[in-house]
């Protein structure tokens, strides 16, 4: 009976740790894990037999398949830009929600500074700018960091 139970317990046990979850990269990487959460555009997850605490960009996940249910849910649409017309598909992301995607170039500038326009009408045409210049080379993600002497540092991300 003990040995009975003992089997069945590490049968269990072995269940319970193994990776439950595959994550589906845009650029076709799996990753077997144990998915943790979705939050704030970053999909948390952990490897098998380790608590460690991983973190990606949901920009960079296509899809989520839990491998018990073979159910699949989808985290992101793969964006494709093409040309200079397709800056409207150009994403501005914050640098801590490109984990995952592969930084490509750097490219920087003066920020728009017109003369009575307020703070934020100055901003959106920066921004405006630097997403024509990533449409035009093909990057579907910038990151923006703008500088005290009024100009900017761009980082473009590709799948």
């Amino acid at each position: 009976m003990k040995s009975i139970i003992f089997t069945l317990s590490i049968l269990f046990a072995n269940i319970a740790i193994s990776q439950t979850h595959q994550i589906t990269k845009h650029n076709g990487e799996q990753l077997d894990v144990n998915f943790i959460k979705l939050e704030n555009d970053l999909v948390y997850y952990s490897f098998n037999g380790s608590a460690e605490e991983h973190k990606i960009s949901k920009f960079a996940v296509s899809q989520l398949t839990n491998k018990q249910t073979n159910k699949t849910q989808k985290i992101s649409d793969k964006v494709i830009v093409d040309s200079k017309s397709d800056y409207k598909f150009v994403t501005v992301l914050p640098q801590e929600k490109t984990i995952g995607l592969k930084q490509v170039a750097n490219f920087s500038g003066v920020s728009t500074n017109t003369k009575g326009e307020p703070p934020i009408a100055n901003q959106k045409s920066t921004a405006l700018r630097i997403k024509t210049q990533s449409a035009s080379n093909g990057y579907p993600f910038v990151s923006i960091v703008e500088k005290a002497n009024g100009k900017y540092e761009a980082v473009a991300y590709v799948y």
